[in-house]
């Protein structure tokens, strides 16, 4: 599915000036770089990210460009045509790109689990980074991993431009030692890593990684930080000036090395296909990743070491004792697989235009009916439950007819409901 929402026409249909002025502060030096590169004989970047947020002023020109962000703010990154560097070795129509919030310190990386987990022991449903599904343009399949807090995937077509909105919902303070405030808090990184498609079909090449350096502070203290640098810049003398950065409105992704375990993770993502139901051979991650996915969040504290096999021996009362009566009715019901009783079963059977219908159910000939459960009784839920019984699109479904005793075809629609009290000689459905 694409998610997309109503942008200006130059957008859905971009120029090289859009790309120039998405990267316009570094375009000069990246184009001197490319053509150092070209003499070389060195391979171009296939990609170019740009994260829609203001550098700061306050760096010196020889350590790495920072980014402030606001706490649960969107930020748009823009993942741009792959023709700006002439890049056409990528054979797969789309390219799975990971984005990750990563500890800029060595030392925290080595300990990134154990600050997660920490993380999410004291703030329990939330996660850390999230992607704004309805402010993204032109991206298709947005994931988050119920135990990955800090990474969000999505498919994208690198011919095209693309943007992800994302949110960061932690702030550096959360991090450290001791609480002093946003300017002592820890550096972040976002890191974005891309995969094409192998003989398999699964996305496992890796072709590009990019990163930024970030700061996040609460709800506009990177506004009042961002502000408090230019003031202190302003003051300096243009000598002093020459040793720091300029302050630029978008931050340009560095190309960099791919996160360890984005290998690890793409394949998880590409070969595991999550079972609707709780399984007794469920591993303890495995049911942590059951409960996100069935909005049972606030329990995957409580439920830390419980593998599928302990959930499932609970009874219903000592769920409603854990998590409330009406969560732990909906959990327990969730877990017995519980279904919807359908409004109206229908059984129907595929045959040629002018021929009979079987006269029984596993007649002597090939026919057969099946079984049609529907839980709406509208024009939509049948044309969607018929596509799905019989593998074909729903909009090969042109009319569905009611045959009436008399031999009369009505056109049915949401007005003629299919109601179970009335007689029928049954349905024809026209395919084209």
């Amino acid at each position: 599915m694409l998610f997309c929402h109503s942008q200006p026409e130059s957008y859905h249909q971009p120029s090289a000036s859009y790309i120039r002025e998405a990267i316009a502060p570094f375009l000069t030096n990246e184009e001197a770089r490319l053509m150092a590169e070209s003499a070389l004989g060195a391979k171009r970047s296939p990609f170019q990210y740009v994260l829609c947020a203001a550098t700061s002023p306050a760096v010196k020109q020889q350590e790495e460009t920072l980014t402030y962000l606001n706490q649960g703010q969107s930020y748009e990154i823009r993942l741009l045509n792959r023709k700006l560097v002439e890049y056409t070795d990528i054979s797969s129509k789309y390219v799975k790109s990971i984005v990750r919030v990563v500890f800029h310190d060595r030392r925290l990386q080595y300990m990134e689990h154990q600050q997660l987990e920490g993380w999410r022991w004291n703030r329990p449903g939330d996660r850390i980074l999230d992607i704004d599904v309805p402010l993204s343009v032109g991206i298709l399949e947005p994931r988050s991993h119920a135990l990955q807090l800090n990474t969000v995937e999505f498919l994208w077509d690198p011919a095209k431009n693309a943007s992800a909105f994302i949110q960061v919902n932690c702030i550096s303070t959360e991090f450290t030692p001791r609480k002093h405030g946003g300017e002592k808090g820890v550096p972040f990184r976002i890191q974005v890593d891309t995969f094409t498609t192998n003989q398999q079909g699964e996305y496992m090449e890796h072709v590009h990684s990019s990163s930024c350096q970030i700061r996040v502070f609460k709800p506009k203290g990177a506004d009042r930080k961002l502000k408090t640098d230019r003031e202190k810049m302003d003051k300096k003398t243009l000598q002093d000036r020459e040793k720091y950065h300029l302050c630029h409105e978008t931050t340009p992704l560095k190309e960099c090395s791919p996160w360890p375990d984005a290998l690890h993770l793409t394949t998880h993502s590409s070969c595991s296909t999550p079972s609707p139901h709780l399984l007794p051979s469920c591993s303890p991650q495995g049911t942590q990743e059951w409960l996100h996915r069935h909005r049972f969040s606030s329990f995957s504290r409580v439920f830390t070491s419980f593998s599928g096999a302990d959930l499932l021996r609970m009874s219903r009362d000592d769920l409603i004792q854990i998590c409330g009566p009406a969560d732990g009715i909906r959990l327990f019901n969730t877990m017995k697989g519980r279904c919807i009783q359908p409004r109206l079963t229908i059984y129907v059977c595929l045959q040629q235009a002018g021929s009979p219908p079987p006269t029984k159910p596993g007649g002597g000939d090939s026919k057969f009916y099946l079984a049609l459960y529907l839980e709406e009784l509208t024009l939509l839920d049948l044309s969607e439950k018929i596509s799905l019984l019989y593998s074909i699109a729903p909009r090969q479904i042109t009319h569905i007819y009611r045959r009436k005793p008399n031999g009369i075809h009505v056109l049915v629609s949401d007005e003629v409901q299919v109601a179970p009290h009335e007689n029928t000689d049954g349905f024809h459905v026209v395919l084209k």
